[in-house]
């Protein structure tokens, strides 16, 4: 499967599922998304292996984190600022983290991304929304 086509305004977060970190981002963004801007896929779905796969990213690498938009493919700091920034104020102040050089950004994504089970914990069985969210993932 390409890349997702993604309508102008919107955006898709591929996250990783059974982590318990992500998951709970997810349910940060879903509550500040007020105009329903932002879909999910979990990175051990259908939708989302593809999507990782279409994108040059391994589906079974769990340091994957992708953000499709109108713009293309966006992946660790970068994705995770971008994610940041369409959620309005004070939420936007984020990509002022952009003035870092990336391998900086992406070194402390990286750190993160490897050490979450250790410190947040997995899940036995993947993310699921509750039945009024469930239109905005794949």
């Amino acid at each position: 499967m390409p890349a997702q086509p993604v309508r102008d305004g919107e955006a898709i977060v591929v996250f990783d599922g059974v982590c318990v970190f992500c998951s709970g981002w997810v349910e940060f963004l879903l509550r500040r998304d007020r105009r329903g801007r932002l879909r999910f896929a979990a990175m051990q779905s259908e939708a989302g292996r593809a999507l990782l796969s279409g994108n040059g990213l391994n589906p079974d690498d769990p340091l994957s984190f992708l953000l499709l938009d109108a713009c293309g493919a966006r992946v660790d700091s970068d994705a995770a600022i971008g994610v940041m920034t369409r959620l309005g104020w004070p939420w936007r102040a984020v990509g002022a983290l952009r003035l870092l050089p990336r391998a900086l950004r992406d070194r402390g994504y990286r750190w993160l991304a490897r050490n979450r089970y250790r410190w947040f914990g997995r899940k036995p069985a993947c993310y699921l929304p509750d039945a009024g969210m469930r239109d905005r993932f794949l």
